[in-house]
């Protein structure tokens, strides 16, 4: 059994019809879809504290509606009060409200935001991202343990950029990436299983929702 282990959710789909990478903006809450895809990965966490006998003692969200939207139903399946921490905010993104961001690209007055792709020079840098995706997730855990004692579990309720590159951090993969390769897809579950105090955690992936997937709109990087 490890020492705790911490689960990063990503939110569910987006109500979104014209495909703004809506970053940090406000006023982006779940769809029909996204909503039901929430309700559902809350009765698989249900299932999961059933069948192993130990349930999540902590829930934490990023403030971003479609964040606190999706830990919503998971507090109400697992009877926890869900609190929010900026540590799991999306990162910030120069084409942030913008449509159709691939054909930005070609406007001349995007180009000095296109100049290091490995940093990235559009945005947060990685580092910066895993930096205090990590300083949060410790946080999270340390809490866990103190309410739940050794082998509890939490849930951080974040978004699909901070959660990759906390894993390929864990993994000790480079940070940069294609962002069409990313494994996080909507209510996806990456767990953190920390083994020992010290030590990278190890890293488990699942997709709850993978029968829904096909039905969603799906951005990357949002």
């Amino acid at each position: 059994m490890p020492l705790a282990t911490v689960h990063l959710v990503r939110h569910g789909e987006v109500h979104n019809p014209d495909r703004v990478l809506y970053g940090r903006i406000p006023g982006f809450g779940l769809s029909k879809l996204g909503h039901r895809m929430a309700s559902d990965l809350g009765d698989w966490f249900a299932g999961e504290a059933r069948a192993s006998g130990r349930a999540p003692v902590l829930l934490v969200s990023s403030s971003l509606q479609r964040a606190r939207e999706t830990a919503a139903p998971l507090a109400r399946a697992l009877s926890l009060e869900p609190s929010v921490d900026d540590h799991f905010l999306e990162a910030t993104n120069h084409f942030e409200g913008a449509s159709r961001v691939s054909r930005q690209l070609w406007k001349p007055r995007h180009w000095p935001f296109l100049l290091n792709p490995l940093r990235p020079s559009w945005g947060e840098p990685y580092t910066s991202q895993v930096a205090r995706m990590v300083e949060g997730i410790h946080q999270v855990r340390r809490q866990a343990v103190d309410l739940g004692g050794e082998g509890a579990e939490a849930i951080i309720v974040s978004h699909q950029l901070p959660i990759w590159v906390t894993r390929l951090s864990a993994e000790g993969r480079p940070l940069w990436h294609d962002p069409r390769q990313r494994e996080c897809t909507l209510t996806s579950v990456t767990s953190l299983h920390f083994d020992q105090e010290d030590a990278a955690p190890r890293v488990q992936y699942r997709e709850p929702n993978e029968a829904l997937l096909a039905q969603a709109s799906n951005l990357p990087g949002a």
